[in-house]
């Protein structure tokens, strides 16, 4: 659905570009006049979306390297189908129009004598101006040249838009001091799931405890049967069970489960000090405990052992982050070699690089549609304004997502990777046909922009919401997400686009291809 949206908002332009020509040119005039006015265009676009997917590749979350390679080489191959089969079939079309062929049969159609609408519509590919030798222009394209185009570029309107854009700064910069890190683990299944009711249940009954964290001891030397080894152990533990985090105890003092403790009880071995008789007797031990699965022997060596501890006080994403990096720095600290594990701890580890893994991401595809804005559009103000509009909406669709209840996690990060290469869509367009337009005034310039694309972009950004406006009511968490972000994406671009650009560029007149 995403790609399907790209690539029909190409085709858009394309056909727009193909409706400017002269109907009676030879088929190679009007396709060398539509590539002019489209090609730099769809490469633009083309080139900032799969680099801001290519880009995603800098992530480790291994999710996200796999949703963007493979977009983003789709995205290449939608690029190569429009300038290559679907400008065939343009040709195609053309040539069908040249030979007064009929719409559907191909069947020669004989010229009439006088000029008819029927006889546009069929054969010449629809009503066309016989003074200037183009098709009509449709109403809506009328209506942006018109009305909406002078109204624009009106002075009070201009005051009005910068209002308005100070409003909608305003509110994205609000929500971006709002959004909230992690990911819900309920989330990841349906709605319909009982992982759902599981998830619920335990933070209604259980929210007071977080996760119980193994401790494992990975050093195959160590030597359990030691006192004065034990004593170093037992230490390492009292260390965890001391964290505090934000003044609040962070692990149960009386919680902490030992294998180690409960065998060397007075009463369970004759001598745990003795290395024969502690390694004897400990097989008995474990098939009689619940311990059987915390002690790897292998050919009477402990290869490693765990224990257990139980974390408290640890409710948000930040606390589980913080819970992480206390409950590592402290195992690295120890004298024995010690690693603390938890299955959720790869969502957890999300959370310690999430922020500064998104910001580089931002960062770089920003700086990359900057070099590429200023390789294909030749005005240097005008790529400027591009990578604003880029900024711009970057902004507004994370302040607005943590105001529609999306945190960010890997999945919001996802989206918001294709957040930087839709962004320069709508915008890139527009300037480029501002830079050039043969209007001689900024304010005409504007007007002619949204005049040849405030139709097509409005197609692309409503055939793209189609094409994902069924997920919105999907059941789970990850589709809905995406139809937000994708949702706010379109509309903000588009809003950037036909509104707040085109009267930007008006106040730098200068930007033009000579």
């Amino acid at each position: 659905m995403l790609i399907a949206g790209i690539g029909v908002d190409d085709m858009f332009i394309m056909i727009s570009c193909w409706q400017q020509t002269q109907v009676h040119d030879n088929v190679e005039d009007r396709m060398a006049a539509t590539y002019k006015d489209a090609a730099v265009s769809i490469t633009i676009t083309t080139l900032t979306d799969a680099l801001a997917f290519y880009i995603g590749l800098l992530t480790p979350f291994r999710s996200v390297q796999s949703f963007c390679m493979y977009t983003g080489t789709a995205v290449l191959f939608c690029y190569l189908y429009n300038i290559t089969f679907f400008g065939a079939f343009l040709a195609l079309n053309g040539s069908r129009e040249k030979g007064n062929r009929h719409w559907l049969t191909c069947m020669k159609v004989p010229e009439p004598e006088e000029n008819s609408k029927k006889y546009n519509l069929c054969c010449v590919g629809g009503a066309y101006d016989q003074e200037t030798g183009k098709e009509e222009v449709m109403p809506i394209n009328n209506f942006f040249k018109m009305y909406y185009g002078p109204f624009l570029t009106n002075t009070w309107t201009k005051v009005f838009v910068i209002l308005l854009y100070a409003g909608y700064l305003g509110s994205s910069i609000y929500g971006c001091f709002q959004i909230q890190e992690g990911i819900d683990l309920k989330n990841l299944a349906a709605d319909s799931s009982y992982v759902g009711s599981y998830y619920d249940n335990e933070d209604q009954y259980f929210s007071e405890y977080g996760p119980n964290v193994m401790v494992v001891v990975t050093d195959s030397k160590f030597q359990y049967w030691d006192k004065t080894a034990r004593k170093r152990l037992d230490t390492c533990l009292e260390r965890f069970e001391s964290l505090t985090l934000d003044g609040r105890s962070l692990v149960a003092k009386n919680m902490t489960l030992s294998w180690l403790n409960e065998y060397v009880k007075p009463g369970r071995v004759s001598n745990p000090n003795n290395e024969t008789i502690f390694m004897d007797s400990l097989p008995t031990f474990l098939q009689q405990s619940d311990f059987t699965q915390d002690v790897n022997i292998l050919n009477k060596i402990i290869i490693s052992s765990r224990m257990f501890i139980q974390t408290i006080n640890v409710s948000t994403a930040v606390d589980e982050k913080n819970m992480l990096n206390k409950l590592r720095e402290t195992a690295n600290g120890c004298s024995e070699k010690l690693v603390v594990y938890h299955p959720a701890f790869i969502y957890f580890d999300q959370y310690a690089v999430i922020v500064s893994n998104t910001i580089q991401n931002i960062v770089v595809a920003t700086l990359a549609m900057l070099v590429i804005s200023l390789m294909l559009i030749p005005n240097p103000i005008c790529s400027l304004w591009v990578t604003f509009a880029i900024a711009s909406v970057i902004v507004g669709v994370a302040g607005f997502m943590a105001l529609w209840d999306v945190n960010l996690d890997s999945v919001s990060m996802i989206n918001l990777v294709i957040c930087i290469g839709f962004s320069v869509d709508f915008s890139a367009h527009i300037s480029y046909a501002f830079v050039s337009s043969k209007e001689v005034t900024a304010n005409k310039k504007a007007v002619d922009a949204v005049y040849h694309l405030g139709y097509p972009i409005i197609q692309g950004a409503v055939s793209t919401i189609l094409g994902v406006v069924v997920l919105s009511a999907a059941e789970s968490y990850i589709f809905r997400t995406f139809f937000k972000i994708m949702f706010l994406v379109i509309l903000f671009g588009v809003l950037h686009g036909i509104v707040f650009i085109p009267v930007f560029l008006t106040f730098f007149g200068i930007c033009n291809f000579n």
